[in-house]
């Protein structure tokens, strides 16, 4: 079974301050290298008298694409650590970027790489997960006397209604995940004794709301 494609659910920004260095993490979503890079100089040109603006994102499906940057900190105490807190959350398609105010305590490398760690996880968290599955759109043709049976059999299956389009019989357009869509088309198959037109349609890519196991 394919690992699920994660991503977060909105851009997000989380502060801390540490022995009076104020770390700051923006995290957004980016689909493209250049989407990130934008976003990472958005942050930079915002916080042009910081320290320092580390990042790290990911991109792609498979994470084709993944870069970091310590901006001036020592060597793998920034980068590395942002890097590793998207890795172990599994998202894609994200970038984050950590802004240092230097509060005038020196931190180690040990204390660095927690605080950039711990920034950037709890800005994931603070921004949530969603998940994106493949789903299947399904028109389904009823009469007007077994429409509110339909409607009820859909409720039952905690399946949505997307559109109705009204004529000489009633067009209930739905979306189904893929790897259910047979199944509930059988179910409503025997349901209504092969009384409906059945027909699907395209795939589209929908999120939903993801908690960590």
């Amino acid at each position: 079974m394919s690992e699920p494609f994660i991503t977060i659910a909105k851009n997000t920004s989380f502060e801390m301050v540490i022995k009076k260095s104020r770390f700051i993490c923006s995290i957004g979503r980016a689909n493209t290298e250049e989407a990130a890079q934008d976003f990472i100089a958005q942050v930079q040109t915002a916080n042009r008298k910081a320290n320092h603006n580390c990042f790290a994102y990911m991109i792609g499906d498979k994470d084709q694409v993944q870069r970091e940057s310590d901006n001036g900190e020592p060597s793998g105490t920034a980068g590395v650590p942002i890097l590793e807190s998207l890795q172990l959350a599994k998202l894609h398609n994200v970038v984050a970027v950590v802004t240092r105010y230097f509060g005038g305590i020196k931190l180690g490398a040990g204390g660095l790489i927690r605080a950039y760690s711990n920034v950037t996880t709890n800005a994931i968290h603070q921004a949530g997960l969603v998940q994106r599955v493949l789903q299947t759109a399904v028109d389904i043709t009823v009469s007007y006397a077994q429409h509110d049976k339909l409607l009820y059999f859909l409720k039952e299956q905690q399946v949505e209604v997307a559109n109705e389009a009204y004529g000489v019989d009633v067009t209930v357009t739905i979306f189904v995940d893929q790897a259910a869509c047979d199944d509930l088309i059988d179910q409503l198959t025997n349901r209504f004794n092969d009384q409906l037109q059945i027909k699907k349609g395209q795939p589209r890519n929908h999120e939903v709301p993801y908690q960590p196991a």
